[in-house]
C-alpha cells in the first residue's frame, strides 16, 4: 500500500501544527513546514525513492533526521513523533487555530482556561459569553469566534485540487485496468477543476457492474466500504476522501458524464432547455418520449438541446449557456500559451534552489523568461533581502543572462506593501528592476477600506507592475483579508497595473470570479506560480485551470506575451 507524497507532507504539517501549540522552537516548526513543501513539490513519489535507496537527505530542507522520518512513514504508514504529540495536544486545539485571529498560543490558553475538550465546547462557551472573560480576548474576539464557528467550515473536510489529484489519478488508473471496464473518467467538481474537492465522482463504462464494483472495493487504499451495489459503490479512502463509482452502459456515457460533472445549476439549465423542446434529459440520456435520441457522447447531448459542447470548467451557470447559444464561448487559455513565470523565489530568501537551478528548470519548461522575486527586507522570517543584497542579485542576474540564449532571468522582487501603502524599498532601487511584484504579507486585520486604500496607494507608485496574491488567502487555512475587489480592480485598470493569479494550489488567488471581473474591466492577469523550488514551476497548470474557470483567453494574460512585448506592456509613467 504506497504512501502518497501528500500524505507524508500532511503528517509533517500536522507535526508543525502540534509543535506550534506547544510553543516549540520556531526553527523546528519551520523545518517541518519547509520539509512538507519540499515533499509536495517532488514529482517523484517519496515511497519509490525510499524503495530505490535514494539519499533523501540531499533534498532541499531534508536532513538526516527528516529523511529518517520519511522512511519511517513510507515503511510503517505512521510517524511515532506525530503519535506522541497527538497524545499531548487535543486535535480540537489545532482546529481552533484555523479561526482567524486565534493562533496556537491563544487557542491553547483558551482551551486550558475554560477546560474545553472540543470545538462544540468552544462554540458553547462563545454563545454563553465566557470567552470574553478570558484575559487577552474580549467581546470582539468572542463575536468573531462565534461567527466563524457558525459558518461551519472550520472542520469541513475539503481537499485542495493538487492533493485530490494525488489520490484520484492512481485510483482512476486502477479502475481502467479492471476487466470489463471500457473507459473510466473522473467527473464532478474535480473535472470542473474547482480549487477544492469534497469527494470524487468516478464513472466507468461497462456491462457487468457487479463484477466491476467487486474489484473497485478491493483497491488497497480503501479504508471503508460505505455502500456497495450492482452499479454504484461509495468508499472512503484512508486519507479520508470519499469516492463514488458509478458503472453505466456505453450508450449512456455522455449523458452520465454531463450529469455527474455538474454543476447542479448548469444541469438544471440544461434540463429546462430539453423541456422547452418537449424532451427529457437525465443521467441515462436525452429522450423524446420513451425513445433515447442521444446519450453516448456529451457532444450529442449538447447538440440535442441546441448547444455546442461546453468546457467543463465553464459549467457553473454563469452565462455559459447563453454564450454557447450565441456562439460566443471564450477561446480559453491553454498551458502552452504561457511564455514565462513572473513570480519565483530562490535560496537568497526562502526558496530552495539557486538562481541558475531555477533558470534551468524554467528553460526545461520551454519558457522565455522567469522573474526572480525574492522577498524584501521586511520579511525577515522569510529571509528578506537587504537593499545591498538585492543590488548584488541584480548584478548576478545580469551576469547569468550573458550566458543564456533565447531565455532571460528578470530581475525583480516581491516587495512588501507596508501598512501605510509605502513600498519596502526606495524608488531608486526599484528602478533597477525589470518589474516589481508588490504584495501584502502583514496586517491582515485592517478593515476593508483601510486595506483597500493601502494596496491602491502602493499601485500609485509607477514602479509597481503586479499586485501579488491580491486577497492573501490560503485555502483551508486563512481567509482572504477584507478588501474591496471592485475598487481594487478599478484602480488597477486606471493605473495600468496587472493583478496576479497566484497558481500555487495553496492559494489560487485570485478566485475564478475575481479573474472574470478583472478582465471584463480590461485589467490584465499574470498567472504566476510563486515557486519556492524548481518543482513549484509545475503549479502553473493549476493557475491556468483557475483562469479557464474565470473565462480567460490568452489575450487576457500578461505572461502569454514574449518578453519584448511584455516589457512594453508593463511600462508605467
Amino acid at each position: 500500500m504506497p504512501v502518497h507524497n501528500s500524505e507524508i507532507a500532511a503528517m509533517f504539517d500536522h507535526v508543525a501544527d502540534l509543535l506550534e501549540v506547544q510553543s516549540a522552537n520556531r526553527f523546528r516548526v519551520r523545518a517541518y513546514r519547509n520539509a512538507a513543501n519540499t515533499i509536495r513539490d517532488q514529482s517523484r513519489p517519496m515511497a519509490r525513492m525510499v524503495e530505490e535507496g535514494a539519499d533523501l537527505s540531499q533534498l532541499p530542507d531534508i536532513g538526516d533526521d527528516l529523511a529518517g522520518k520519511i522512511t519511517e512513514i513510507v515503511r510503517t504508514g505512521h510517524l511515532e513523533l506525530l503519535d506522541e504529540l497527538s497524545e499531548d495536544v487535543p486535535e480540537a486545539i489545532v482546529e481552533a487555530t484555523r479561526i482567524p485571529g486565534v493562533g496556537p498560543k491563544r487557542a491553547r490558553a483558551l482551551f486550558e482556561e475554560l477546560d474545553l475538550k472540543s470545538l462544540d465546547d468552544l462554540r458553547q462557551a462563545a454563545e454563553q459569553g465566557r470567552i470574553a472573560d478570558v484575559k487577552g480576548f474580549g467581546e470582539r474576539t468572542q463575536a468573531k469566534i462565534r461567527e466563524e464557528l457558525a459558518e461551519g467550515d472550520i472542520t469541513e473536510r475539503r481537499f485542495r485540487l493538487d492533493t485530490a489529484e494525488d489520490f484520484a489519478e492512481p485510483l482512476v488508473a486502477y479502475v481502467r485496468r479492471i476487466d470489463g471496464v471500457q473507459k473510466a473518467e473522473i467527473a464532478g467538481s474535480y473535472r470542473r477543476r474547482k480549487e477544492t474537492v469534497g469527494d470524487l465522482d468516478i464513472l466507468a463504462a461497462g456491462e457487468d457492474g457487479g463484477a466491476i464494483i467487486d474489484r473497485f472495493v478491493e483497491y488497497d487504499e480503501v479504508d471503508k466500504v460505505v455502500s456497495k451495489g450492482k452499479t454504484r459503490s461509495t468508499v472512503t479512502l484512508r486519507a479520508g476522501l470519499n469516492v463514488d463509482l458509478r458503472v453505466v452502459p456505453e450508450a449512456s456515457w455522455g449523458a452520465a458524464m454531463h450529469y455527474f460533472t455538474g454543476s447542479k445549476a448548469h444541469n438544471v439549465a440544461g434540463r429546462r432547455r430539453a423541456q422547452d423542446r418537449s424532451l427529457k434529459l437525465n443521467e441515462y440520456g436525452l429522450y423524446d418520449g420513451e425513445t433515447r435520441i442521444s446519450g453516448a457522447t456529451e457532444e450529442g447531448v449538447y447538440e440535442g438541446i441546441g448547444l455546442p459542447w461546453i468546457e467543463p470548467v465553464l459549467r457553473e451557470n454563469r452565462g455559459e449557456i447563453e454564450a454557447a447559444e450565441k456562439g460566443e464561448l471564450p477561446d480559453l487559455i491553454k498551458p502552452d500559451d504561457i511564455r514565462g513565470d513572473l513570480h519565483a523565489h530562490t535560496t537568497a530568501s526562502d526558496g530552495r534552489n539557486s538562481l541558475l537551478e531555477m533558470a534551468e528548470a524554467a528553460m526545461e519548461r520551454g519558457y522565455g523568461y522567469l522573474a526572480i522575486t525574492d522577498h524584501s527586507r521586511s520579511q525577515t522570517q522569510a529571509g528578506g533581502l537587504s537593499a545591498d543584497k538585492l543590488e548584488a542579485q541584480i548584478d548576478e542576474i545580469a551576469e547569468l543572462n550573458e550566458g543564456f540564449e533565447g531565455f532571460r532571468l528578470l530581475a525583480s522582487c516581491e516587495v512588501d506593501i507596508l501598512e501605510n501603502g509605502d513600498l519596502d524599498f526606495p524608488d531608486k532601487l526599484l528602478a533597477r528592476l525589470d518589474l516589481v511584484v508588490a504584495s501584502v504579507h502583514s496586517k491582515f486585520n485592517l478593515g476593508e477600506e483601510a486595506q483597500t486604500d493601502r494596496i491602491i496607494r502602493a499601485m500609485d507608485n509607477p514602479a509597481v507592475s503586479i499586485i501579488g496574491h491580491p486577497t492573501g488567502r490560503l485555502l483551508g487555512q486563512r481567509r482572504a483579508y477584507p478588501v474591496d475587489m471592485e475598487r481594487l480592480i478599478e484602480a488597477a485598470g486606471e493605473r495600468g497595473c496587472v493583478l496576479e493569479l497566484n497558481a500555487n494550489p495553496n492559494r489560487l488567488d485570485l478566485s475564478d470570479i475575481q479573474c472574470r471581473m478583472a478582465v471584463e474591466r480590461g485589467v490584465k492577469i499574470a498567472i504566476s506560480t510563486d515557486a519556492h523550488a524548481t518543482g513549484g514551476l509545475a503549479h502553473m497548470r493549476y493557475g491556468v485551470d483557475q483562469a479557464r474557470r474565470g473565462w480567460l483567453s490568452a489575450d487576457d494574460v500578461a505572461n502569454t506575451l514574449d518578453w519584448s512585448d511584455l516589457e512594453k506592456m508593463l511600462k508605467r509613467g
